[in-house]
């Protein structure tokens, strides 16, 4: 195997110290193959390359390793933080990944740390005086409080309606709350207790602000105690009505308790991780208890599980003969699968947990190896257990795990060989080699507009029998006649696959496009566009998910798209063959989605650039569930884009200013006094016109143009 290696690169394996650290192979496009960690990186890397590994998944990566690059660190610890950060960072081909694309939500209370603070010259806001509840995704704000994470928007907003019925917190804006004259319809059916009208004193509000607190952190007995003490005080008084509201509020949490209590047991925070390994796939299932109560669970499935499980299980042999191993030692008699799932587990819990909070007990379905619990200790400062084969409630918690996990594999699995079979059904319609359909792609555009305002074109890729959110891109039209779809399309076309043409002109040797042909602009890592006429938004749809090189091409070379997707019918696919024949382009990949008769679903019909005829393929056609599956995607993300471009346009002339006798400094005295355009509309005539400038009827004025 060594052999196929330069001189340059067995040097620097020869060279490698024998201290712990972490390395990454390279091939000769860059691109990271693989990143691993070793208590003694000279011995481990070698034996990547002093065995015969040929016709294994060790030997296909070990045949494309061209580059190294290795990080010496103090501690194995140090070597499996690192390794698991690159590896989440990085995306390496031949890894275990976990792809975290979405925040956890949280609850937040608002403006209970700013109240700590002393004030500095300034009015204390609303959410001081009366702080309220919200679901929250995103960065932290030290004035605020912050409850969970929760494994889900529902989880936190069941969480919040509790909360509304046993301590009757608020939860509408702050504008909203500074505008009210009578209490909401919440405060009608006992969800608040009216505190924007004054029907609560402050202290008893921020009492039950306290309360809820101390609930959320799992203090309930201690709640339960201070209420019955305020109980007792106010029936002592003769005040029978706050000491009922007081009982009423005990009966509600001490139901919300019960409830609980059959779950819980005597444990605050705890994260229980089942994994399931079937079919060359995984699924790690999280569950989380917060504050002594169960918020529920999320599966999570790792990307290139086969390649890695592979690679790992054939270097975990080599112990035998003398090299180190990376997963558990040969002597044990542990059966691969179960193997699989322990580095499913370690992976998991490795890249998870990296920079964000973790709980102090982890109940696991596999065992968890000592270095990485020690690994994790170091990095939150606090003692981490791991719980295998736990008893009482925490077997029924992971047992829970363990079937929920089973469930989400075989739906995974299910929607796989679905959509599997859609593909292939797709390119048989359309005459396609079916022999890898994993690499057949599929791009799809559409044109959004509003009356010819701020017209959008999206183009969504469909690769590898999935959509690829992370390569969607966005497109403004700019310098047409408002509402000319084809002019548009004519547009996208060109900037989409001008560069791609140009690039395969110039490896056949022909000369570049004409001087002022548009095209394609590569977006950059932060999603902005390079300034070309006319401009581009190029940014990922969904920010959180891993972005690509940020290019309208593959990085191994200029490629097209198998199949072009048209959502139109005979004009726009006439716009698509003129923009293809300009650049010299493949016709054959044209294919329109021509709406039916009626426009009824299911009737639709394939238009071709090349000449061919029609094909109609049936309602109930696998191939025709997947077309509309792409081109309804294309739409959602066109309109979607639409409608924020709109907004921001509209925003940005503002309402108020084209309100007559309205100018620059009224605008900003009317949005200073009510904190934004939201609060002006919801405001009352009478309260409008106690802005300095504005007149009763200027006011008046105000009030019917935003409403």
């Amino acid at each position: 195997m060594s052999e196929a290696h330069s001189e340059q690169l067995l040097g620097e394996v020869a060279a490698l110290p024998a201290l712990p650290g972490v390395y990454r192979y390279f091939d000769a496009q860059g691109q990271l193959l693989y990143v691993g960690k070793a208590r003694n990186l000279k011995k481990r890397v070698s034996s990547y390359f002093q065995k015969n590994h040929d016709g294994t998944r060790i030997g296909h990566m070990v045949s494309r390793i061209v580059r190294l690059e290795t990080t010496v660190v103090r501690s194995e610890a140090e070597a499996l933080l690192l390794e698991n950060n690159l590896i989440k960072t990085l995306n390496p081909r031949f890894n275990i990944l976990f792809r975290d694309d979405k925040s956890y939500p949280y609850l937040k209370i608002t403006g209970t740390r700013e109240a700590l603070r002393p004030l500095t010259g300034r009015a204390p806001s609303a959410s001081t005086l009366f702080p309220r509840m919200a679901y929250y995704r995103g960065a932290v704000d030290k004035r605020h409080s912050y409850y969970g994470p929760y494994p889900s928007a529902w989880a936190v907003k069941e969480s919040i309606q509790l909360l509304q019925k046993v301590f009757k917190l608020r939860t509408c804006e702050d504008t909203v709350f500074a505008n009210r004259t009578r209490p909401c319809l919440l405060y009608q059916i006992k969800r608040c207790s009216g505190p924007c009208v004054d029907l609560i004193h402050q202290a008893e509000y921020l009492s039950d602000v306290a309360n809820a607190e101390r609930f959320l952190r799992g203090e309930t007995q201690q709640v339960l105690q201070t209420l019955e003490r305020r109980m007792l005080a106010h029936s002592e008084k003769l005040e029978f009505e706050q000491a009922a509201e007081i009982r009423n509020q005990m009966t509600a949490l001490s139901r919300v308790l019960h409830q609980q209590s059959m779950e819980v047991g005597g444990d605050q925070d705890v994260d229980i991780l089942a994994v399931k390994v079937l079919g060359g796939r995984a699924c790690v299932n999280l569950a989380m208890v917060r504050g002594g109560r169960h918020l529920g669970d999320r599966p999570y499935f790792p990307a290139h599980l086969d390649d890695a499980s592979a690679i790992e299980e054939q270097m975990a042999q080599a112990e035998a003969d003398g090299a180190e191993a990376v997963g558990p030692s040969a002597a044990e008699a542990v059966e691969p699968g179960e193997r699989a799932a322990r580095r499913v587990l370690e992976a998991f819990i490795a890249q998870h947990y990296l920079g964000a909070p973790m709980p102090p007990v982890l109940v696991t379905s596999q065992p968890v190896g000592r270095p990485l619990l020690d690994a994790l200790s170091e990095q939150t400062g606090q003692k981490v257990h791991a719980v295998h084969q736990p008893r009482e409630h925490r077997r029924a918690w992971l047992e829970m795990a363990q079937k929920n996990a089973g469930i989400a594999l075989a739906r995974l699995l299910a929607e796989e060989g679905s959509q599997q079979a859609r593909t292939r059904a797709l390119a048989e319609a359309l005459q396609l080699p079916d022999d890898d359909l994993e690499a057949l792609r599929i791009e799809c555009f559409d044109i959004s507009h509003t009356a010819g305002e701020s017209t959008q074109a999206s183009c969504v890729v469909f690769e590898g029998h999935k959509l690829q959110n992370s390569q969607y891109r966005r497109y403004n039209i700019d310098g047409i006649t408002p509402g000319d779809d084809y002019a548009a399309m004519r547009q996208v076309l060109t900037r989409r696959y001008g560069r791609i043409a140009e690039a395969l002109k110039a490896e056949a040797g022909e000369a570049a496009l004409p001087p002022g042909t548009e095209v394609a602009v590569a977006a950059g890592p932060d999603g902005e566009a390079e300034p070309l006429p006319p401009a581009v938004e190029d940014a990922p749809a969904v920010p959180s998910a891993p972005k690509d090189s940020g290019k309208d091409m593959p990085a191994t070379g200029p490629r097209l798209p198998d199949i072009v997707l048209i959502d139109g019918g005979k004009g726009q696919v006439g716009v698509a063959r003129e923009v293809f024949q300009q650049l010299g382009l493949d016709l054959g990949s044209i294919v329109g989605v021509e709406k039916g008769e009626g426009r009824k679903v299911g009737l639709e019909e394939l238009v071709f650039a090349d000449g061919r005829a029609k094909v109609y393929l049936g309602h109930d056609s696998a191939a025709l569930m997947l077309i509309a599956q792409i081109r309804d995607e294309a739409h959602r993300f066109a309109i979607t884009g639409m409608r924020a471009q709109r907004a921001k346009v509209r925003v940005g002339a503002s309402q108020l200013e084209d309100i007559p006798g309205v100018g620059p400094k009224k605008r900003a005295r009317l949005l200073q006094r009510f904190g934004g355009v939201r609060g002006v509309a919801s405001a009352s005539v009478e309260d409008l016109a106690t802005v300095e400038g504005i007149s009763a009827d200027l006011a008046d004025a105000i009030y019917r143009a935003l409403h």
